[in-house]
């Protein structure tokens, strides 16, 4: 190894002043003049020789002096990955594989969808569900449509082209995890039903489970805890869901929550009703369930298809 960084300025530059580090051989004509032996200059001959000799050893068809730079710089053929150029990429398989990992952490890898309008619990009931499986010494990552945009999305406006592409590239995010063996929960309003369904595409059938919180455009309003609809209803945010931009809601998902908010206070059902697979939490007699209750039956719903187990 020490071999292959002494060589590397003589491919990328002139070699540093052996003040700079010990991985940086005294040229010949440099050692003769400090110390004043011209004898040392057959002696540097011979050390330089012997220590250019390895770099036959590493000569490759795609890795050579004679074409250095492009390998140097990414610009191989094998190791090209852009959207414009996909054609050009190719799959690296590794042994350690989803199953492994899986096994490793004894759960199964999946995304909970959680999808509605602004107000309506989401982020709520995606961290009740978070530490309800943590509780259960179960690994799970949030990943938060406001908090993406803090960061992975700042580029991105809510105009409905970047708003694709915004849950386009959380979506390849949280497949990413699952594929790691990590619960993941997605909490953003995603309001288009195509780019919901594009994301579905994406995983195996059954691990993405798909939560709607569908709570009534006037309660959001009400509620409104982020002061977002006030500033929408005034101008000052355009292209706002609920308000002048629609909310598309899924025609099947897993799982559908009504609630009514009062207050703080979410109001709900006690009982879980199963149809084909569609568990509906409904209001009922006005009893108040907390998040966490509602968590619970996400919870429930995952044991039982065995992702809580490898």
């Amino acid at each position: 190894m020490s071999l292959v960084k002494l060589l590397k300025p003589s491919i990328c530059g002139p070699p540093r002043d052996i003040e700079s580090g010990p991985l940086v051989a005294v040229a010949p004509s440099l050692s003769a003049a400090k110390l004043g032996v011209s004898k040392m200059k057959k002696a540097g001959a011979a050390i330089g020789s012997r220590l250019l000799r390895p770099i036959k050893a590493m000569e490759d068809p795609t890795v050579s002096l004679r074409n250095d730079y492009p390998a140097i710089s990414g610009r191989n053929l094998h190791q090209m990955s852009t959207m414009d150029n996909s054609a050009n990429i190719v799959w690296h398989k590794c042994s350690v594989e989803k199953l492994d990992r899986q096994q490793l952490l004894k759960q199964k890898g999946c995304v909970i969808w959680i999808t509605g309008l602004s107000g309506s619990g989401k982020s709520t009931v995606a961290c009740a569900l978070s530490q309800g499986l943590h509780m259960r010494g179960k690994l799970t990552y949030i990943l938060d449509g406001d908090n993406v945009r803090h960061g992975l999305n700042r580029d991105l406006s809510f105009k409905a082209e970047d708003r694709a592409e915004n849950i386009r590239r959380i979506a390849e995010v949280a497949k990413l995890f699952a594929d790691a063996g990590i619960i993941c929960i997605a909490s953003l309003i995603s309001p288009y039903r195509k780019d919901r369904d594009a994301c579905r595409a994406l995983f195996p059938e059954g691990d993405f489970i798909e939560v709607y919180m569908d709570v009534p455009l006037h309660v959001c309003e009400n509620r409104d805890p982020k002061g977002l609809y006030k500033l929408a209803r005034a101008g000052k945010i355009k292209s706002f869901t609920g308000v002048d931009d629609p909310y598309e809601p899924p025609l099947k998902c897993e799982f559908t929550v009504f609630l009514v908010f009062i207050g703080p206070m979410f109001i709900s059902k006690t009982g879980v009703q199963v149809i084909d697979l569609q568990i509906v939490l409904q209001q009922k007699g006005g009893d108040c369930v907390s998040p966490g209750e509602m968590a619970e039956t996400v919870i429930s719903y995952l044991e039982e298809k065995g992702y809580l187990q490898a």
